[in-house]
């Protein structure tokens, strides 16, 4: 019986012909500029989003910390929302490592972070005060989109304000192909119109696009320039790095466009749980569908991972569950996961 593993999109392996491209790739050290598989991924992403320049690195959390301290100072601030990752999942490194201080901010619930409350968060030039100096925003926040209209305003406030803005694009063309789909678009132009709203980018390729590893964060010259001194102090100069860059490459060239495939499955697992008795299904409008159990379903939810778990299929969470489709996952795996929990919820 093949595992069905709904956890999230991180799990992914790498298909044969990303492999055979990952075991194919020119190698050299690229703590010395000379990979050139590294040099042609970061020269390809950058080119994609419209920026001068990218930096590969092992992760987002370090794509993002190198982004904070690359725009930020000690004694600096960056206005950010409570839920998203660079501040609620990163153990503070921006702040442990940089005396960076986070601003948190709530979020309304479309994800978005209120015009009026950013506003106001940015803090008077005197003394007394951290300074701030940037917005961080990411799309998409716990699968949702981040409306187009909403973005273009909240960095134009941002600029405005004289504040530098750093998008945590961790699925970034899983946000393009939700937004194509909306404007019917081409997902590529869509990815480089989000991108164009900010000063910098993290795109992850470990996610949706089905890399094993790596980030990359983009910017102009001289911003990539100060990153990738964060990124030598933070461990992540990588020398052979190449056969990593391969594998992002391929992602690029070859799974952007079946994004789409893992939004229809999320859908495809919505309308499966729908009408379950005490089960509250969140619309997906990516590839991240939650639900929440209450009343009898919720008595029963402390049972329910080790019972999808005994029928090979993994997923987190409790009273609130997140389910994550991705190219490993299938409409077959979908239906058995929808059975799985249909047939333990309604005994």
């Amino acid at each position: 019986m093949r595992a069905i593993d709904l956890r999230s999109d991180t799990v992914t392996r790498p298909t044969p012909g990303m492999s055979a491209a990952m075991a194919a790739a020119p190698l050299g050290d690229d703590v010395f500029g000379d990979d050139p598989s590294v040099n042609a991924l970061q020269e390809k992403i950058a080119g994609m989003l419209g920026f001068e320049d990218a930096l590969f690195v092992p992760t987002g959390t370090q794509s993002n910390l190198c982004a904070i301290l690359a725009h930020c100072q000690r004694g600096d601030e960056y206005i950010v929302g409570q839920m998203q990752h660079c501040y609620r999942w990163e153990a503070g490194g921006g702040a442990v490592f940089g005396s960076v201080q986070p601003q948190p901010i709530n979020h309304q619930t479309d994800g978005t972070l209120a015009l009026e409350d950013i506003e106001a968060a940015v803090k008077p030039d005197d003394p007394h005060f951290a300074r701030t100096r940037m917005l961080a925003l990411e799309n998409t926040l716990g699968g949702k989109l981040l409306p187009f209209d909403y973005v273009e305003k909240a960095t134009a406030l941002a600029l405005d304000k004289g504040l530098t803005r750093h998008l945590d694009g961790a699925r970034l063309f899983n946000a393009a192909t939700a937004q194509a789909a909306k404007s019917g678009g081409d997902v590529r132009a869509e990815a480089r119109r989000i991108a164009q709203c900010f000063d910098s980018v993290s795109v992850c390729f470990s996610k949706g696009l089905g890399a094993p590893v790596g980030s990359a964060l983009c910017g102009s010259r001289e911003f990539i320039g100060r990153a990738r001194r964060v990124r030598k102090m933070a461990g992540g100069g990588m020398r052979q790095a190449g056969v990593l860059a391969a594998a992002a490459t391929y992602a690029l060239d070859h799974h952007i466009d079946r994004l789409r495939e893992d939004h229809e499955l999320a859908g495809q697992l919505a309308r499966g749980l729908a009408g379950i008795e005490g089960v509250i299904v969140e619309q997906p409008q990516t590839n991240m569908l939650f639900i929440d159990l209450v009343g009898q379903a919720r008595e029963k939810s402390k049972g329910l991972i080790d019972h999808l778990g005994a029928q090979g299929i993994q997923a987190m969470g409790l009273y609130r569950l997140r389910f994550v489709t991705h190219l490993d996952v299938d409409a077959q795996g979908v239906a058995r996961a929808v059975t799985a929990i249909r047939q333990f919820l309604q005994d």
